[in-house]
C-alpha cells in the first residue's frame, strides 16, 4: 500500500490529521465494543442520557403489537490537530421493522444535498470563508414522539429480570422513521426565529445577511458546517445553538461524512482516502494488485449473461455497490461504471460481480485522489453535456451525463440511463442536454439565495452539432416530435438568455468520462479540479 499512498504533499499538521483519524479502529460488534473500557464507558453514557431523557419507559408488549428491534452504531469525532475528540456510541432503533399508519405516519430527515456542500466548499475557496464543523449530541432526543412505538431492551444492558418487557419509547430515537421529521422541525423553527431564511435550493441551508455579510449553515441530521464572511455572526450562531441545544465545536472543517477536507491559503482538498482504505481493507483487497481503469474498455455488461449469484453473493454486492455509490461524492471517475453496476442490484451476476472488483483494484491504485477547488478570479457557470448513443446492451438505451463548473471547479456531474430508448444519436445528445440546463437552474437559484451575482449567459457545452441545431431552429419538424418537450424546454432557456449552447469537440467533451471509458481521458478529462 505504501506504494500507492504517499503524504509528502501534506503539511506535518494535516499528516499528523490523517495518521491519527487512521489509527482509531471502531468496534464491528457490541462484544467488541464492551472489551474496551472507553467504548463501554461511552455507551454507558448514552444510557444515560437516554434515561435522563426519560426516552421510554419498560412495559410489557401489547399483544396487537410488534416491538422494532435496536443496535449500537459506533464512530469517533476527531479535534482539527488530529487527536481524538470522543468516542462516540448511538443507540439505533431499526426503523426498517415499522409500519406507516401503526408506528409512524410521514417522514423526512435533514440531509444536505453532496452538490449544495461542494457549492460551498467552491465558495470558501474563492472568498476565503472560514469553515467550521458543529456537532449537536443526542440530536434526536429533541425531539417528542407522538405515535405508540414500542422496542426491544438494548442490547448488553438489559437484565434477566426485563427479558419479557419492551421499551415503550417517548422521544425520538435513530433510526425511528419519524424522528428527523421531529428534529428537522425543531431546527428550523428555532434558525427562523434567529433570523435565518432557508434557502429555496436546499432546505437545509439556512442563510442569514446582514449589513453587507453573510453567514451560512448547513445541516446533515446532526453535523453542522458553518461558514461565511461574518466573523462576529458566526460566534452568535455557536452560542445561540449551544444555547438551545447541546452542541459540541469541532473546531475547522477537517473531517465531515467520511471526507476528509484540507485547506491552504490557495485552494480546498476533498477525498475519501480513509474511506477508500477502509474498504480495500473490509473486502481482503489492501493487497491486491491494481489497474489503470475502472472498468474495461468497450466492456458489455448485460443482465442476461453469466452465472447468477447466490443469495449470499448477491447480498454482498448489494452492500458493495451502495459503498461505491457512496464513494462518488468525491470520485467522478467511477461514476460512470458504478451507475452501470447499479443497474444490476435485484439481479447479479458472476460478470457484474467481477466488474465490481475491479473498481476496486482501480482504486487500490488510487486511493488519495479527490476534487480540487480553487481561486479562479471569476464566477462562470459552465456545464458539458454528453450520452453514450445506445450503449445499453440489454435494452438499447443510452446513457446521459454532465459535469457543472463553479468559477472552474467542479462541483455536479452525474452519469443516468435515459428512460426512454433515442432513435438517432442527435436524440440522445439531445436528452442529455435538457438533463443539463436542469442542473444548470438549480446553482443559479442557490447563487441567488446566497446574494452572489454569477456571469450570464451560462454555458452549455455540447459536442452535437445536430442536436445543438434542434435547440437553436425555431420550425417544429417531423423528426423531432417526438422529443417535443425536451425541445421546448430548451428553446425556452435559449431565448430569455439564461444559457448558451456552443459547440465543443468531442476531444475536448469533458462529461465524455461519465458515458464511457477511455484509458487516456480517465484522469485528464476534469481539468483543473481533478488532482
Amino acid at each position: 500500500m505504501t506504494d500507492y499512498v504517499t503524504y509528502s504533499a501534506l503539511s506535518f499538521p494535516y499528516c499528523a490529521f490523517v495518521a491519527s483519524i487512521s489509527a482509531v479502529v471502531v468496534p464491528n460488534s457490541v462484544a467488541e465494543a464492551l472489551d474496551s473500557s472507553e467504548w463501554r464507558a461511552v455507551m454507558q453514557e448514552e444510557i444515560d442520557a437516554l434515561t435522563k431523557n426519560h426516552t421510554w419507559d419498560m412495559v410489557p408488549l401489547p399483544p396487537s403489537r410488534r416491538a422494532v428491534g435496536c443496535k449500537w452504531v459506533y464512530t469517533v469525532k476527531h479535534h482539527p490537530d488530529g487527536s481524538v475528540a470522543r468516542y462516540k456510541a448511538r443507540l439505533v432503533a431499526k426503523g426498517y421493522a415499522q409500519t406507516q399508519g401503526v408506528d409512524y405516519q410521514e417522514t423526512f430527515a435533514p440531509v444536505a444535498k453532496m452538490n449544495t456542500i461542494r457549492v460551498i466548499l467552491s465558495l470558501a475557496a474563492l472568498r476565503d470563508w472560514l469553515l467550521f464543523q458543529l456537532d449537536v449530541k443526542n440530536v434526536f432526543l429533541h425531539g417528542t414522539l407522538n405515535e405508540e412505538v414500542y422496542m426491544v431492551p438494548p442490547p448488553g444492558f438489559h437484565s434477566s429480570a426485563d427479558q419479557r418487557l419492551v421499551c415503550r419509547l417517548r422521544r425520538s430515537l435513530y433510526g425511528l422513521k419519524q424522528s428527523p421529521r421531529a428534529w428537522a422541525d425543531r431546527f428550523t423553527k428555532s434558525m427562523l426565529r434567529f433570523g435565518f431564511q432557508q434557502s429555496h435550493a436546499d432546505h437545509t441551508l439556512f442563510l442569514r445577511h446582514r449589513v453587507g455579510k453573510m453567514v451560512a449553515l448547513i445541516v446533515y441530521v446532526d453535523d453542522i458546517v458553518l461558514t461565511g464572511d461574518d466573523v462576529d455572526g458566526i460566534s452568535e450562531v455557536k452560542s445561540f445553538l449551544n444555547d438551545q441545544f447541546e452542541v459540541t465545536d469541532l473546531g475547522h472543517l477537517r473531517y465531515f461524512l467520511g471526507i476528509e477536507v484540507a485547506r491552504s491559503s490557495r485552494c480546498i482538498y476533498i477525498s475519501q482516502r480513509k474511506y477508500i482504505l477502509d474498504l480495500l481493507q473490509q473486502t481482503g483487497l489492501a493487497n491486491s494488485r491494481p489497474v489503470d481503469t475502472p472498468v474495461e474498455v468497450s466492456h458489455r455488461l448485460a443482465d442476461t449473461e453469466g452465472e447468477l449469484l447466490s443469495s449470499t453473493d448477491a447480498s454482498q454486492y448489494q452492500r458493495l455497490v451502495g459503498k461505491l455509490i457512496y464513494l462518488t461524492m468525491t470520485r467522478p471517475d467511477i461514476a460512470y461504471v458504478v451507475g452501470v453496476l447499479s443497474q444490476f442490484m435485484y439481479s447479479p451476476r458472476k460478470p457484474h460481480w467481477d466488474a465490481a472488483i475491479r473498481v476496486l483494484h482501480y482504486l487500490k491504485g488510487c486511493p488519495d485522489k479527490g476534487i480540487l477547488y480553487s481561486k479562479t478570479g471569476h464566477l462562470r457557470v459552465e456545464s458539458w453535456t454528453d450520452a453514450d448513443y445506445a450503449g445499453s446492451v440489454s435494452d438499447r438505451r443510452s446513457t446521459s451525463s454532465y459535469c457543472m463548473f463553479l468559477e472552474g471547479n467542479l462541483v455536479t456531474w452525474r452519469s443516468k440511463k435515459q428512460s426512454v430508448v433515442s432513435r438517432s444519436s442527435a436524440e440522445a445528445e439531445y436528452r442529455a442536454m435538457a438533463l443539463g440546463i436542469c442542473e444548470l437552474l438549480w446553482p443559479r437559484i442557490l447563487l441567488t439565495d446566497l446574494k452572489i451575482p454569477i456571469e450570464n449567459p451560462m454555458i452549455l457545452y455540447c459536442d452535437n452539432k445536430s442536436a445543438i441545431s434542434i435547440a437553436a431552429d425555431p420550425v417544429q419538424h417531423d423528426r423531432t416530435k417526438h422529443i417535443e418537450i425536451d425541445r421546448h424546454f430548451i428553446r425556452e432557456k435559449l431565448i430569455s438568455g439564461v444559457i448558451c449552447t456552443p459547440f465543443v469537440p468531442t476531444s475536448q467533451q469533458t462529461a465524455d468520462v461519465l458515458t464511457k471509458l477511455s484509458v487516456d481521458l480517465c484522469l485528464k478529462k476534469l481539468y483543473p479540479s481533478w488532482a
